[in-house]
């Protein structure tokens, strides 16, 4: 076996990402003086801002409305500290955002006027422009509202997952090898092989395989690591996970 520098295996020490639930999160943003969970909130609402914009822009709402009405929600939730009033026995994450929106949108002018006069805080950093970008390219087919939103919470789950898989890889100094397994790690090889990028690598088709194989694990470890942020009780995350899954599936 040929020997490289490279390695086939990202470190999986810990970095923060998923040390607190997001209901933690959520809880603690209500307590006064928690700047850190308030900013910790914020970052929640910026990671799944575009599942209910997509829902939002699904259930009949143009660009700017959904813009205006997402954006007017999460900021309501902040300035009210609305998350501070709700059970933690509720359940999932995604639901209670939904619910919440779904509350919102049925008397949402007042408010949405509000912010636009220039009232309550700054706009929050909501990449609009692509957000109507991805809309576009899903909205052909014939998801309900529902479970568009719920497809794209599902995503939003793996984008993040995907970045700290690669944040793993970048702090051991494996970002090139990272960027070349990638390819095998959820939608099969594609037009690459093994042995192809073991001869990139210095590596042989084995120790390749063997790696990818590390790091499908790890990648799994996450994303069921990242549900359970998201859930209320230890015992929903497998079932988080395969309804998911169908739902990314189906």
């Amino acid at each position: 076996m040929k020997s490289s520098s490279h390695g086939v295996e990202p470190s999986a020490k810990g970095s923060g990402l998923f040390t607190t639930t997001h209901w933690s999160v959520v809880l603690a943003a209500g307590e006064i003086g928690s700047p850190q969970a308030a900013q910790a909130l914020e970052t929640l609402c910026g990671t799944y801002w575009y599942p209910l914009y997509a829902y939002a822009r699904r259930r009949g709402h143009g660009h700017e409305d959904a813009q205006d009405l997402i954006q007017a929600f999460l900021l309501q939730l902040l300035e009210r500290k609305s998350f501070a009033r709700v059970d933690r026995g509720k359940g999932r994450f995604r639901s209670f955002l939904l619910a919440g929106l779904n509350y919102f949108l049925a008397d949402a002018h007042d408010y949405v006027s509000a912010q636009k006069r220039g009232g309550g805080q700054p706009p929050l950093s909501l990449d609009a422009q692509t957000a109507e970008q991805r809309y576009r390219l899903e909205a052909a087919d014939d998801l309900s509202p529902d479970k568009l939103f719920e497809r794209q919470w599902a995503l939003a789950l793996l984008d993040q997952v995907l970045a700290r898989l690669e944040k793993e890889f970048c702090e051991t100094g494996k970002a090139g090898l990272f960027q070349q397994l990638r390819v095998f790690l959820v939608a099969g090889q594609g037009e690459h092989t093994y042995d192809q990028v073991a001869t990139e690598l210095g590596l042989t088709g084995e120790a390749v395989k063997k790696g990818v194989q590390r790091m499908r694990h790890r990648y799994y470890a996450l994303f069921r690591e990242a549900i359970a942020q998201t859930v209320s009780d230890p015992s929903e995350v497998a079932d988080e996970m395969r309804y998911l899954c169908a739902v990314m599936a189906g």
